[in-house]
């Protein structure tokens, strides 16, 4: 009897290797596999907004960045003994107004240059419903009254509209970028079963009329919910997969985005992790210190032979 349904990933025809750089961007997912990229030495940049969930929001954000648009004072409201933004997430709030709104263009002005200079923009959508405060788009509600809110599901024809003149823009700003969407496979079931369900479909819908010669889907959500199936692949709220989950849509993400060269390296790189990991008894002993300097010598070794990669954290660590 098979209990795990595996099917094909198309590989993508353009490939990602470690002189190349990555812009995420979106739900908590995207979180999850920009860590990861970071982890293994690529480099990222993520979510200058902070976690966004709906493609308008995440759309007006990709602008304030082409455009340098910075969020002016008038822009931040205070609730919470904090100053915040509609369209950031909750990290940006601070209850001094002038920090807030400093951190806010800090990362603006940041995300401009990043994404001029970045090969891959990974955007993950979460969901299709969108809140509105005064006929303007909300990013995030920051636990105020949803009295104060009107909720709408998008349709997939806004979504595409937006984003067929989006990624006109982004490919002028940036002729060699190429995009990468994917779905988060987080259940919003605070909106309801059903309703997740017809919010994710008009998502997948949306970003299938998408695809284009350098525009590309990658199955995070087919592999959480059609692959795994299994709620043991998820936290314990039943709605957020958990690591080992996350782990196994990382390892496909690998086979189906990496080049042969860029596979062999992240095994390496891998490698020198586990070994940073391990926990000796007795650090004093002639073993252990053999143990460290081996790594030591690879580390070295594989930095000379990488230039591009940064591993100084972990020469400093088998150093000692």
């Amino acid at each position: 009897m098979n209990f795990h349904l595996d099917f094909p990933i198309p590989s993508f025809h353009q490939k990602i290797n470690y002189s190349h750089s990555s812009f995420f961007i979106g739900s908590c997912f995207a979180e999850n596999m920009s860590d990861l990229m970071c982890k293994y030495k690529f480099k990222t940049h993520l979510n200058p907004h902070g976690i966004l969930y709906n493609p308008l929001s995440i759309a007006a954000a990709l602008r304030r960045y082409l455009k340098i648009d910075f969020v002016t004072e008038g822009e931040l409201f205070f609730a919470n003994d904090c100053w915040n933004s509609w369209e950031h997430h909750s990290r940006f709030s601070n209850p001094d107004k002038q920090k807030c709104l400093l951190e806010i263009n800090k990362n603006i002005s940041e995300a401009h240059v990043s994404l001029k200079n970045t090969e891959w923009l990974f955007i993950t959508f979460g969901s299709a419903f969108v809140y509105k405060k005064n006929n303007e788009l909300v990013g995030n509600c920051h636990k105020q009254p949803q009295k104060e809110f009107s909720k709408q599901l998008l349709v997939s024809s806004e979504i595409i509209e937006e984003y067929k003149f989006l990624m006109a823009e982004l490919k002028k700003f940036n002729p060699k970028l190429k995009i990468v969407f994917t779905i988060s496979p987080v259940r919003y079931v605070r909106d309801g079963v059903v309703e997740n369900s017809v919010s994710k479909a008009r998502l997948i819908d949306s970003v299938h009329q998408l695809i284009s010669e350098n525009v590309f889907y990658f199955p995070a959500y087919e592999l959480v919910i059609d692959d795994l199936r299994d709620y043991r692949f998820y936290k314990d709220d039943l709605v957020h997969p958990n690591e080992q989950a996350i782990a196994y849509v990382f390892e496909k993400f690998c086979t189906t985005g990496f080049d042969e060269k860029t596979s062999g390296l992240l095994g390496k790189i891998k490698e020198i992790l586990a070994a940073k990991e391990h926990k000796p008894f007795n650090s004093e002993t002639e073993g252990h210190k053999n143990f460290k300097a081996t790594y030591l010598e690879r580390c070295i070794k594989l930095q000379n032979e990488n230039p591009l990669l940064d591993l100084s954290d972990e020469v400093k660590y088998f150093s000692l």
